[in-house]
């Protein structure tokens, strides 16, 4: 399916606008600032808590990606760098934990990122070490200027990180220019994939950008921005199902889309996420990524919205398979909430802001009716509009009818892996509206999450949200519980700074998909490109 006349329009004058001499940055903002409270006492627990599991991680596993909290040991499932310090080092920056700050700062200067452990993925790659990286360079040298005495160290995180890239750009040497997702280190090399999709492709650009705007070496964004070229204009006309919706798999030889399903979930989920995050960091270079932004939440509004039989209050957004919706959602995709909050934001669009807290709040209600009181990995719905037990809108099974005629949906996974997008999407709706019922729900969500979670020498992700204790620690502490649910869950409390989220068009910071804040580019920076 093409896009529609109006979109196809609304595209058109976004080539005409990015073509044309640069506009002023920002426009007016019609929210004003909300009154913010905060609670030092509840960002003090926070604190601890990312002591806590900073400790256990420090003490068992430092040096390496991942803590086992139950057996006190070690995992290196991402290559062996220290994700967990790498993924915590701006959490440390944001609370001013100078201690863990110098900790991870003197450990960035000994990776070696020549070799790796198993096969490198370049998207959790980008996401988790080069952003951190970058997240925390441009906090010492920008809010947190001179809190570092060694500023040698300070400059040698933008080093490190440009090598690192160095050795990612391999992935980049394919005949369409749409990356290879799985590579290979001493030496760098393609794993020979034939396809990659588009999360992995349209979650690069933030980061690579941002490389080339401190470096100077327009290289790197030019590299990822040529590989979200395919999904800006996708093509045939099926990897387009809906205006704005994409499929999941491109084919990295010829750039054209292999299937057409996809949503606001895991491997699509980000690439929606940082179109109007890209827009947000620079408009005159990214003011397409704007637009397709805007086709694609009127296509989710339009298209995908649902409401289950048994709550219609909730709302949430299907998945599609070419125009056919199933009615299955995850963890991950309550980020949408905060998305169309920012977006709103960003665009002046109150509509947006509302509909991203209609998505919120549904997504706290999927925390509300779960024995731990947190939100399962995956769930599902029986529309309210679409024929009763139609092949794409089966009803509950019978061991969960009851629990989905309360709830509003039934657990198809129960795990937990320390997620952070509930609690992410409370951040941003606080943020917007300064109602404190979000701070409340944060907080709710986190002492659940303490409670359950917390076991030896850190937190453990659990199997069964619906089980009392969480059904058993699979023994497994994700490096993003540090990056995000430890940073969003003390951000919706904490002062005023300068990398808070802003409702007034003020923002010195946008936030990439691992909650590493960037810098908003300077407008000096455009001549790079």
């Amino acid at each position: 399916m093409r896009l529609s006349n109006t979109a196809l329009a609304v595209l058109s004058l976004a080539a005409q606008v990015t073509a044309s001499p640069a506009p002023q940055r920002r426009e007016a903002s019609h929210y004003p600032g909300p009154q913010y409270v905060a609670n030092a006492t509840r960002a003090n627990a926070v604190r601890e808590a990312f002591q806590t599991a900073w400790d256990g991680y420090y003490k068992y596993a430092y040096g390496h990606d991942s803590l086992r909290p139950v057996t006190n040991s070690f995992s290196d499932d991402r290559n062996g760098w220290g994700a967990s310090a790498v993924d915590a080092f701006s959490t440390a920056l944001v609370m001013q934990n100078w201690e863990v700050v110098n900790q991870v700062l003197a450990f960035v200067q000994t990776i070696n990122f020549d070799e790796a452990i198993g096969d490198v993925s370049l998207f959790e790659t980008t996401i988790r070490y080069l952003g951190g990286l970058l997240s925390a360079y441009d906090l010492l040298t920008g809010p947190l200027k001179g809190k570092s005495n060694d500023t040698a160290s300070v400059q040698n995180i933008l080093k490190q990180a440009q090598h690192l890239a160095d050795n990612l750009k391999v992935a980049f040497d394919t005949p369409s220019g749409a990356p290879d997702n799985t590579l290979l280190f001493a030496p760098p090399r393609k794993a020979g994939s034939a396809t990659n999709g588009i999360a992995t492709i349209g979650t690069l650009v933030m980061e690579w950008t941002r490389l080339s705007d401190l470096t100077g070496d327009k290289t790197y964004g030019r590299l990822a921005q040529k590989g979200e070229e395919y999904l800006l204009h996708p093509q045939p006309a099926f990897g387009e199902p809906f205006p704005g919706l994409i499929g999941t798999d491109v084919n990295i030889t010829t750039g054209l889309f292999v299937d057409s399903h996809g949503g606001w979930v895991g491997g699509d989920d980000s690439f929606y996420e940082y179109l109007i995050k890209m827009y947000l960091y620079d408009p005159v270079r990214f003011g397409e990524y704007k637009q397709r932004w805007i086709v694609a939440v009127e296509s989710s509004i339009k298209y995908l919205t649902s409401h289950p039989t048994t709550r219609p209050d909730l709302t949430f957004l299907a998945i599609y398979d070419n125009q056919t919706l199933r009615f299955i959602s995850q963890h991950l995709a309550c980020f949408d909430g905060g998305n169309f909050i920012l977006g709103g934001l960003t665009l002046n669009e109150p509509r947006y802001v509302d509909f991203g807290l209609a998505l919120t709040a549904a997504c706290h209600d999927t925390y509300e009716h779960t024995t731990t009181g947190i939100g399962p990995e995956v769930f599902q719905w029986q529309d309210n509009k679409q024929p009763l037990n139609a092949t794409n809108n089966p009803g509950p099974p019978a061991a969960q009818a009851d629990f989905y005629k309360e709830a509003g949906f039934w657990i198809t996974d129960a795990d937990y892996v320390l997620r952070p997008e509930v609690i992410e999407s409370f951040y941003y709706a606080y943020r917007a509206t300064g109602d404190t019922k979000y701070q409340e729900w944060a907080w709710e969500a986190f002492l659940h999450i303490n409670s359950t979670c917390r076991v030896g020498s850190g937190y453990s992700s659990v199997s069964d949200v619906n089980a009392p204790g969480g059904g058993g620690y699979t023994d497994f502490q994700e490096s993003f519980w540090f990056a995000e649910v430890l940073k969003y869950s003390y951000l919706i409390h904490a002062e005023e700074e300068e990398w808070q989220v802003k409702a007034d068009h003020s923002n010195k910071f946008v936030y990439n998909t691992e909650a590493h804040p960037v810098r908003i580019a300077a407008g000096y920076e455009r001549t790079f490109f």
